[in-house]
């Protein structure tokens, strides 16, 4: 991991509280994708929700009847975990080296999570850890570029941010796990949600290319994409569009 990367990485548990107001959830049929490339239902199956922050995709795979341990390295993060999610267990640690037995595992699951790991590790690791025929699934939600005000935010953003271009929302799941000799499973659903644009602007700040800023660097930025989405949307409310992507394989 590179130290920008790593820089990256660990931005998020200062804005744990943020992240876990704002960031979008995943809609139903994102799970009922997962159910179908796995070939199994998730109620009854045990799930290792590695990178879970702070366990916005945990508590959807619980509610889906699943038997889940969260599994992330922010101990902030974590805290916020817990009491968003009473009574859902949550180990310390990363996809790279994940501290549980071999063949323990029906689902390993990354949501929005995949792209911190090494997947020369993280990838060994899934399968070491899951049961033969259990799935290793990652997904990403991913703005909708189609969308003209989503594509003038990127430009903007791309000009006032130095590492926006670095997070970019560039999604390589596919060719990491085909890279391992797996076959790869894959839906894309497209939906929507409507919020203020205090939240929008609330998942902004809870991205990691704003959260490695300090105030003084970030207070501009926001101040200007507030007036600039004012003026697209005078009433205050964003129809944000999302494109999810779900990659699956599953260990022979």
């Amino acid at each position: 991991m590179t130290d920008q990367l790593r820089a990256h990485a660990l931005s998020f548990g200062p804005v744990a509280a943020l992240y876990n107001a704002a960031r979008p959830s995943y809609p139903d049929g994102l799970f009922d994708e997962l159910e179908r490339l796995a070939g199994r239902s998730l109620r009854g199956a045990d799930v290792l929700d590695v990178g879970a922050g702070t366990g916005i995709a945990t508590r959807l795979l619980v509610g889906r009847g699943a038997r889940v341990v969260a599994v992330e390295p922010s101990g902030e993060m974590a805290a916020v975990l817990r009491e968003a999610g009473p009574g859902t267990p949550v180990v310390k640690a990363g996809g790279d080296e994940l501290p549980f037995h071999d063949a323990s595992a029906d689902f390993v699951t990354y949501a929005q999570a995949f792209h911190w790991t090494d997947p020369e590790k993280s990838v060994p690791e899934a399968l070491r850890v899951l049961r033969p025929g259990g799935t290793l699934a990652l997904w990403w939600n991913v703005k909708d570029r189609g969308a003209p005000w989503v594509k003038a935010q990127e430009e903007r953003l791309s000009a006032a941010l130095p590492s926006y271009h670095y997070y970019g929302g560039v999604i390589a799941g596919a060719e990491e796990l085909t890279a391992a000799g797996l076959e790869v499973g894959h839906a894309r659903l497209h939906w929507e949600r409507q919020v203020t644009l205090d939240s929008h602007l609330a998942d902004l700040t809870s991205r990691s290319y704003f959260a490695v800023l300090d105030e003084e660097r970030r207070a501009p930025v926001l101040a200007a994409e507030r007036a600039a989405l004012l003026a697209e949307f005078p009433d205050g409310l964003i129809p944000e569009p999302y494109d999810l992507d779900l990659f699956t394989a599953r260990r022979p």
